[in-house]
Formats: C-alpha cells, sequence, structure tokens
C-alpha cells in the first residue's frame, strides 16, 4: 500500500518529468474541480521555485560542485576573465574570514580554560575553613 508520501513524490517526479506546462495544467485543474487544491498547488510551485524559469531550463544533478555553474563560457572572454577573478577573490576572502572565525573561537576558549583553571587554583589553595564543634 503506498503512503501520501510515496504517492506525492511519484505525482512530482511525473510532473517534473513532463514539464513547466504540466504543473500549469495541474494548477488550473486544481482551481476549477476545487480552488483549495490549485491554490496549494501555486503556493508549492511558488515555493519550491519551480515558478522560476531557471527551474525547467536547467537542473543540474547533484553530483555537479557548486562551482560547474561559473566554468562554462559566457561568450565574452573579458567577461569570464573577471568572473573568474572576482569569484576567486570571494573564495580567498571567505578562507580568511573563516581562519580569522576560528582564531577569535580558539581564543575564546583559551581565556575561558584560562579562566577556569585560576578559579581551580585559587579554590585548591585556600584552605577551607574548619567548622565550628558543637558541645
Amino acid at each position: 500500500m503506498s503512503t501520501p508520501s510515496n504517492w506525492f513524490s511519484s505525482a512530482e517526479s511525473w510532473l517534473d518529468a513532463r514539464g513547466r506546462g504540466a504543473w500549469m495544467a495541474a494548477m488550473i485543474l486544481g482551481f476549477i474541480f476545487f480552488w483549495p487544491v490549485g491554490l496549494a498547488i501555486l503556493f508549492y510551485m511558488i515555493w519550491s521555485n519551480r515558478m522560476s524559469r531557471s527551474f525547467f531550463c536547467f537542473r543540474p544533478s547533484k553530483s555537479v560542485s557548486r562551482h560547474s555553474a561559473h566554468t562554462r563560457s559566457s561568450g565574452n572572454t573579458a567577461f569570464d576573465a573577471y568572473r573568474d577573478e572576482t569569484l576567486k577573490r570571494l573564495e580567498d576572502e571567505q578562507t580568511a574570514f573563516q581562519s580569522f572565525l576560528q582564531r577569535l573561537r580558539d581564543a575564546k576558549d583559551k581565556t575561558e580554560f584560562d579562566q577556569f583553571m585560576n578559579e581551580r587554583a585559587r579554590d585548591v589553595s585556600s584552605p577551607a575553613s574548619p567548622e565550628p564543634k558543637t558541645v
């Protein structure tokens, strides 16, 4: 017996395979037969970004790296060089910022550890006052 999530994912895959027109037809039929269904499909299309042109035009596979989109040539070598240079600069800045954040975290950890050790040393070195004896 199929579960609702299996049914939904298979319907979604079926519509994706047929393209934007299938999604639009499903939405229109939803509005015609029962308007909340059409509205739900419309909201889902907007939320999942299926309304955008790029969803149906280019869909990279999951194994494609995040840098593959900017390795394609735009046809303009000057722009491609500028884009590659800018992306390299941004990646270098991101790496530098991440290392800066790591140094800040390390310094904070060291400060907290030193404070703990100082408090512990102070507690150990100060003798506990003897409790008064009751007779």
